[in-house]
């Protein structure tokens, strides 16, 4: 298994033979190594509407025959744009043959904006599980600190956590490493932060803060190092 991010909360997985991006806003993410035109997803993850999250879905579901999976509102609005859809709710978990995927709660709003300025429920937001090649990787998507964090991190055993820390819309660092000790990661990456001037934050700050973990602080298109 391979595991890259690519600025804002872009992660990237490639396993099984799949690659699969998580939420994959390309075009206007100016800290993104992405461009859509190179990008040949077979499996799309997101954690939820909103567009900085959506990003560039659509074009590359349309592009490469993309599976994209979402919380069931959002796919919904997807598939009605001529995309392959697998629809999902938050607590449900379903074996795809290049991994499981489950959603988690998250604490936040969704909702996608067309380019005709239509605004489209997107349902609950959430996070993801996904476990492949023996391994949990946990992306919160945007999210307060909240409680059931503990309940994930007890009933899973989560190799690397992207975790949000620009503040503001998310958890800000001292939210997020206090979250690292609900969760108990092996390893925690910072994301979300720094694309836009509301949410600038030090994620050496953030790592600073962190003492149960290993805190890997990655530009874009650096690899996470799995132990």
């Amino acid at each position: 298994m391979e595991i890259s991010y690519h600025g804002h909360s872009v992660v990237k997985i490639k396993t099984n033979g799949k690659e699969i991006l998580i939420d994959p806003f390309i075009r206007g993410n100016g800290l993104t190594d992405l461009k859509v035109e190179e990008q040949k997803p077979d499996v799309i993850l997101l954690t939820h509407g909103h567009n900085d999250h959506v990003g560039d879905t659509i074009e590359l579901a349309k592009a490469n025959d993309s599976l994209v999976v979402a919380p069931n509102e959002l796919a919904n609005y997807l598939a009605s744009q001529g995309i392959k859809v697998h629809n999902m709710g938050i607590g449900g978990s379903y074996d795809f043959p290049f991994g499981k995927v489950k959603y988690t709660l998250a604490f936040h709003g969704s909702v996608y904006e067309t380019e005709n300025g239509e605004v489209i429920n997107a349902g609950n937001p959430g996070g993801i599980l996904f476990t492949s090649e023996g391994k949990t990787i946990y992306h919160a998507g945007d999210t307060a600190l909240f409680g059931d964090m503990k309940l994930i991190g007890e009933r899973n055993e989560i190799d690397v956590a992207f975790l949000p820390i620009g503040d503001n819309f998310t958890m800000g660092p001292e939210d997020a490493a206090y979250a690292v000790t609900l969760l108990k990661p092996k390893t925690v990456v910072p994301i979300h932060y720094n694309t836009f001037p509301v949410i600038q934050q030090d994620p050496q700050h953030f790592s600073n803060l962190v003492t149960d973990a290993e805190v890997q602080v990655l530009s874009p298109g650096d690899k996470v190092k799995l132990s």
